[in-house]
């Protein structure tokens, strides 16, 4: 058999659902993409005008969110990415509403004490700030970056029901939370008869799978929905291996990815050839398993080029069989999957 019938056979195998490119932003009546255009790379990797035309070709390929944050662009100085995405807005002005513009607070933003973390008087000004580099009149998505475990819940979210009574952010987000942590900001909103997390960005792919034992359950329980940073672990999973004998790696040579190759050398190496097997694209492939995966919302791919954002797309197409998925699983048993505590 050709390696053309043979994708064609995997291909035909698959019975196809209808094509979801949108779901329910977590427990909110807003529907956003299931991919989400992540700019992490903008302002340092991405020229900003090829940043511009990547913007336009998201929104046209029916990618609805732009994720960023109030640190992106610290290769050049910080808040240089929401800046940038601004300037993209003021230029679609009759299509703001077409987008679901998230950004994040809690990072350090300057050597001044009370600039970083989530006290309420660093959440209300750093969005205010936020507000005026994006150029908009308020955030759909608010997302706090990382735990701030010296903040009280109650000082939180009297910050953010402040910000969403004043018209300034409509939804609150969370990123890189522990389970727990999931837990006390539902309860202690529910206390406040306020609605709470909507849903939370965390690492998750193949490679690691640590988010199911604890966060994936408790933001199911909790009805957030969930999206999936960096699924192809900073290029790790994107041919990898592939691209080093070529000479074209550009991230998977650099960052996450080259740390942790040499001891997942064997691993990979298994996983490209399950892909050729397949006929299909490492990139693919594993963007692919990531939006299979039972909890996850959606993902947030972080493309350099059209190309890039191209692949992303078809991933949404890419159907895996209940014997592929056994597959995948065998081949990255240590990446801490399962649930707690049975895990």
């Amino acid at each position: 058999m050709s390696e053309g019938q043979e994708h064609a056979t995997h291909t035909q195998q698959q019975t196809r659902p209808p094509r979801r490119t949108h779901t329910r932003l977590g427990r909110s009546a807003t529907l956003v993409s299931r991919l989400w255009l992540g700019t992490v790379n903008f302002s340092g990797r991405v020229e900003d005008a090829d940043a511009l035309r990547l913007m336009d070709e998201a929104l046209d390929r029916g990618i609805n969110c732009v994720d960023t944050a109030n640190i992106y662009g610290w290769r050049l100085y910080r808040g240089h990415t929401e800046e940038l995405v601004g300037r993209w807005l003021a230029t679609h002005r009759s299509r703001r509403d077409d987008v679901v513009l998230a950004t994040k607070v809690g990072e350090e933003m300057s050597e001044r004490v009370n600039d970083s973390g989530l006290s309420a008087r660093h959440i209300i000004s750093a969005c205010e700030q936020s507000l005026r580099r994006l150029d908009v009149e308020h955030i759909d998505l608010y997302q706090m970056h990382r735990m701030d475990h010296s903040a009280r819940w109650e000082e939180i979210w009297q910050a953010m029901d402040r910000l969403v009574a004043d018209g300034k952010v409509r939804y609150v987000g969370s990123s890189n939370f522990a389970g727990w942590n999931i837990a006390a900001a539902q309860e202690n909103a529910a206390g406040r008869r306020s609605l709470g997390l909507v849903s939370e960005q965390c690492l998750y792919n193949l490679a690691d799978r640590h988010v199911e034992r604890e966060v994936l359950p408790a933001a199911r329980a909790y009805g957030l929905g969930v999206f999936a940073w960096s699924p192809l672990h900073g290029g790790l999973l994107s041919g990898a291996l592939r691209k080093l004998a070529a000479g074209t790696a550009v991230k998977s040579a650099q960052g996450r990815a080259q740390t942790l190759l040499p001891g997942m050398r064997p691993v990979i190496e298994a996983y490209e050839r399950f892909c050729d097997r397949i006929g299909e694209h490492p990139a693919e492939v594993g963007l692919a398993w990531v939006l299979s995966r039972p909890g996850i919302s959606g993902a947030v791919i972080g493309p350099r080029t059209a190309e890039q954002l191209d692949s992303a797309v078809r991933a949404l197409d890419l159907v895996l069989g209940d014997a592929e998925l056994a597959e995948l699983d065998a081949l990255f048993t240590a990446a801490g999957g399962g649930r707690a505590p049975d895990a």
